[in-house]
């Protein structure tokens, strides 16, 4: 379901993840790739695609969310802004969201967009996680260099947990790693 107020989110009643990021960082495809469901979340190339807090139900025992992107979009700054505050309003008013996923490309690593949001999470008390996506696009070495300055610049932020995942949604690559933090953010046991 998609809601593009906060009154419109279904109740509490499980535990949730979100999956934040900059505009054309690869969430929906991310999403769709953890999932194993090719055409779960919308994936687009235009930059700003998603301009409501999308909920997706997993085996009723947990929801991932897709939260808007930030950074470039293709709409009026009014309008970004009022999607972008729609994601912000949801971390702050979720009290079974157990883990924030802040999405990074790894091609770029963290830049000057994503200090907001890890501000806007900071603020929220929300554990998050950096995860790299596309990281098929770099050599290993290059990954793990990404990697480890990520976590460095993160390091001092008190919700960020201390853990950088490197993932592609096009290899599979770090899929595995993913879905098992989630399930432990979750508490609960990965499936047989």
């Amino acid at each position: 379901m998609g809601a593009t107020r906060t009154d419109d989110l279904p109740p509490a009643d499980l535990p949730e993840v979100a999956f934040a990021g900059r505009s054309n960082v690869g969430k929906s495809s991310l999403i769709n790739a953890v999932t194993g469901r090719s055409h779960l979340a919308r994936a687009s190339n235009a930059p700003g695609r998603t301009r409501e807090v999308n909920l997706f139900v997993l085996d009723d025992r947990l929801r991932l969310v897709d939260l808007p992107g930030y950074g470039f979009a293709r709409a009026s700054r009014s309008e970004a802004k009022k999607f972008q505050n729609l994601g912000r309003a949801y971390l702050r008013g979720r009290p079974n969201l157990k883990r924030a996923y802040l999405l990074i490309d790894a091609r770029h690593g963290l830049k000057a967009v994503d200090a907001e949001a890890l501000d806007a999470l900071d603020e929220a008390a929300v554990s998050y996680q950096l995860v790299l996506t596309k990281a098929d696009k770099l050599k290993p070495a290059e990954v793990a260099e990404v990697a480890a300055r990520s976590l460095a610049q993160v390091a001092r932020r008190a919700a960020a947990f201390p853990r950088v995942l490197a993932t592609s949604a096009e290899t599979g690559a770090g899929l595995a790693e993913l879905r098992a933090e989630i399930a432990a953010a979750c508490g609960l046991a990965p499936e047989a």
